[in-house]
């Protein structure tokens, strides 16, 4: 579609005001060939699908309640000096428009940037381009720094796997037994954590199907609840007790701009929390036969405004999020108010988690590439300063999720990697400026662009302090999410992710290998919730379907048959 003057400065003008200057002194120094969508590219800047919902969208209510405070905000004399090149400029480096040949005096003409056709435009929205990308897997992970870090000790005494030499398999374990040789009359709790890891999720139990995307499912902490959001604006709730999947109760989302973002059980499981395009964070009880709809004003400065990823304290006292503004919000349900609100990140906070039940250390990760490790104890808004920073990622985080021991957490990247950190070491001030320079060196829009060559890199940035780096799946199209396995069950032993191909991937930890792979979904599986107890996993994908995966086998002894051969080598390779 051709734009002319007035829309390019329309474009502009949706831009928050605030930031258009300091954006614009930066973006005009750089080519204006340049094509970014995600990392530098400026808070709002609709990097992410969850971004890209139009403002028309908004409730009315609650654009008119704070329209009249935010027309106040002043427009800087340079803002109003800016030339249309700079506005040109600054539209190209964000990728929303782009120069084609012409017709023109110039023979150039702008048109704005969708895609690279419609037919891809239109699979791209829907998370269908999965197909045309294979995701690299490393042969040979380098896992010379798990090797000699304390998650390798701690994975391996839960698994009962400390002092084993040679095959471990389950039929040798049987055998082991039936001669004595198990500690008292049956398997202790961590080989049983050992068995399960041979008995994996590999069949549909259920399955429920919507008319529009899932966007996000989570188990609650006792497994008797699953919870799944969907863009139809409804939130359903499971029993998932006793091994069944039956839906229970059905609530109807307010106050949602484009989908529910993210959703979270409160400890108790009596409510649910979730988020939006929106200036609130929602509470809704469904503990009885009533809903009580609660609204948390996060009373935001932006004026297109959401959170894009939720977490509640385990007294379920405070909300963290993390939001489009480059801030993290803290909300205290006692006292009815917002606490905190912390610059953290120079883009959009796609994920935010409390690192152990203590609730103290809070971990972020953004756009901008970076994961920061924070101090509740210790937070200030005058002067908020992170505990320490973790950099290597080359693009923008999708998601973090912490091993909930307050030293390990792990991160989805843009840049098609899952990372493995370990927060006693943060990354020296070479490690951020390289993970900078990298993201600004991103020229392509994962939302419904294929990953180019020159993305996946497999070399370690300077100053890259983390512990494993693990390749296999794919991150396009939304911000897909990942997770460690249960620690009751599997000993925490596996990473598993969603994947823009339609797969669940899971990731052995120690290795790095790509243990198993779930195929089924016709779109990108957005996110992925691990039973904690027994070997279920439910995916959450934009074909619109929700479904649980379980074992299912005929012949239980052959089961290392179906492993990779390399994940059972490496195991025992690293056991002896």
């Amino acid at each position: 579609m051709l734009i002319h003057k007035n829309e390019i400065m329309l474009h502009y003008n949706l831009y928050p005001v605030e930031r258009r200057a300091e954006r614009l002194q930066s973006y005009g120094a750089q080519s204006m060939g340049s094509q970014s969508s995600s990392g530098m590219s400026g808070r709002g800047s609709s990097g992410n699908p969850d971004q890209s919902e139009p403002e028309s969208n908004q409730n009315s209510n609650q654009r008119g309640r704070r329209q009249s405070d935010r027309q106040t905000e002043r427009v800087t004399a340079s803002e109003e000096d800016v030339d249309l090149a700079q506005v040109l400029a600054y539209l190209l480096r964000r990728g929303q428009v782009r120069l084609v040949h012409g017709s023109g005096a110039t023979g150039l003409q702008l048109v704005q940037s969708v895609s690279d056709s419609d037919e891809d435009s239109d699979g791209a929205w829907e998370g269908r381009l999965g197909h045309r990308y294979d995701p690299p897997v490393d042969s040979h992970p380098d896992t010379q720094d798990v090797d000699r870090s304390e998650i390798r000790t701690q994975i391996l005494l839960a698994t009962a796997s400390s002092n084993l030499k040679g095959r471990h398999s389950f039929t040798h374990m049987l055998a082991q037994r039936e001669q004595g040789r198990c500690r008292g009359s049956s398997f202790s709790h961590g080989e049983c954590s050992r068995i399960r890891s041979h008995f994996l999720p590999n069949f549909v139990a259920h399955k429920d199907t919507y008319q529009q995307k899932a966007f996000c499912g989570v188990y609650s902490d006792d497994g008797n609840l699953f919870l799944s959001a969907c863009q139809d604006q409804n939130i359903r709730l499971y029993d998932t007790s006793r091994g069944g999947f039956m839906l229970k109760r059905t609530v109807k989302a307010r106050d949602v701009g484009w989908s529910v973002l993210d959703v979270c059980f409160t400890p108790d499981s009596r409510s649910v929390l979730y988020s939006s395009w929106s200036d609130y964070i929602h509470v809704c009880s469904i503990d009885g036969e009533s809903e009580t709809h609660t609204a948390l004003d996060l009373n935001p400065e932006e004026r297109r405004f959401c959170v894009f990823s939720l977490a509640a304290s385990t007294d379920g006292k405070e909300i963290l999020g993390g939001a489009n503004d480059g801030c993290l919000y803290v909300f205290d349900r006692e006292q009815n108010k917002r606490t905190l609100k912390i610059d953290a990140h120079e883009d959009d906070v796609n994920a935010v988690a409390f690192a152990d039940s203590s609730s103290q250390l809070l971990f972020s990760g953004s756009d901008d590439a970076l994961c920061k490790v924070w101090d509740r104890r210790t937070l200030r808004e005058d002067r908020p300063q992170p505990v320490g920073h973790l950099a290597g990622h080359r693009d923008g985080i999708t998601f973090i999720h912490s091993k909930g021991d307050a030293r390990y957490l792990i991160s989805n990247s843009k840049d098609q990697t899952i990372k493995l950190w370990d927060v006693r070491k943060f990354s020296p001030k070479e490690g951020l400026a390289a993970s900078r320079l990298a993201v600004t060196q991103q020229n392509w829009d994962y939302r419904w662009q294929q990953v180019p060559q020159r993305a996946l890199k497999r070399h370690k940035l300077t100053g890259d302090t983390s512990v494993m780096t693990y390749r296999g799946h794919g991150v396009l199209h939304t911000l897909i999410r990942c997770r460690f396995s249960p620690e009751f069950s599997t000993g925490q032993r596996f990473i598993y992710t969603g994947c823009s191909t339609g797969k669940i991937i899971i990731y052995d930890v120690l290795t790095g290998c790509v243990v198993s792979k779930l195929a089924g979904h016709d779109a990108c599986v957005r996110d992925v919730s691990w039973h904690p107890f027994q070997d279920n996993i439910i995916s959450s994908s934009w074909d619109g379907a929700v479904r649980l995966w379980e074992h299912r086998q005929s012949h239980l002894l052959d089961e290392e048959s179906d492993r990779p051969r390399e994940w059972i080598r490496g195991i025992e390779e690293r056991t002896e």
